[in-house]
């Protein structure tokens, strides 16, 4: 069989690898990706794909050059910094969006990682936090993939039992605690969750969570440097050109 040589671009993770186990090939802090082929683009195109949200998701992992990577362990946000680099990748760097009814062109390649504190993941994916309410020591985890897609399957069942109710701020909080007062049990913790957890405390947390969660800052200053920052929208544009507004 014949191979041909594509070209690849080294992509540096939000979280730089420091949450991931030794054992890892994450634990590096880069993914290196190939370009687009024209499989991608059946796999992103694929109805079936498209109808049950993996198109993403799969375009993505076959870009991946390093087949040993487990894509369930990436951390969302550092899945979402290879959705930019695959977007860059296929499509080019420039992104036209609309913000207050103007239009703007986004220089993908130029948006940063947002910044972390190394010093809070020096046990690795187990931070401690102390709720200023109550008192109560709790424990969190970064959230993978695997964690994400967990958590859309409980709220969407949770949803066709309960059609007009909405679980998703207790149920991500129930696989993001990993111990509460030192008890690890889940039951104990989404017990926690439902009963013990104060609204206060549960603000602050996710607060906390978004605070020192690693990503790709996903905002532009339309009006230049010093301007306004406004969120990038990830509509059905970013990887269907062709069906962009």
């Amino acid at each position: 069989m014949s191979k041909f040589s594509l070209p690849t671009e080294t992509v540096e993770l939000p979280s730089k690898g420091l949450l991931y186990p030794e054992s890892s090939p994450l634990k590096k802090g880069t993914v290196e990706m190939k370009y687009m082929t024209a499989r991608e683009e059946d796999i992103l195109t694929n109805n079936n794909y498209v109808q049950d949200g993996t198109a993403l998701d799969r375009a993505i992992k076959s870009l991946i050059v390093d087949k040993s990577i487990n894509y369930d362990e990436l951390l969302v946000g550092d899945k979402n910094a290879l959705m930019v680099a695959a977007r860059i990748l296929a499509y080019g760097k420039d992104y036209p969006i609309y913000w207050d009814g103007q239009p703007y062109t986004v220089d993908l390649s130029k948006l940063d990682n947002k910044p972390i504190d190394e010093e809070v993941f020096k046990n690795g994916n187990k931070v401690e936090f102390k709720l200023p309410n109550t008192d109560n020591i709790v424990t969190v985890k970064l959230l993978s993939h695997a964690d994400q897609s967990a958590i859309d399957e409980e709220v969407e069942g949770k949803k066709k039992i309960e059609p007009d109710s909405d679980y998703s701020n207790s149920t991500r909080l129930k696989h993001i605690i990993t111990s509460i007062n030192g008890e690890t049990d889940a039951a104990t913790i989404r017990d926690f969750v439902d009963n013990g957890l104060t609204a206060r405390d549960g603000r602050w947390l996710r607060a906390k969570y978004n605070e020192i969660q690693p990503d790709i800052l996903l905002t532009h200053q339309p009006d230049g440097p010093g301007s306004e920052e406004v969120p990038i929208p990830i509509g059905i544009g970013f990887f269907y050109p062709s069906l962009s507004t």
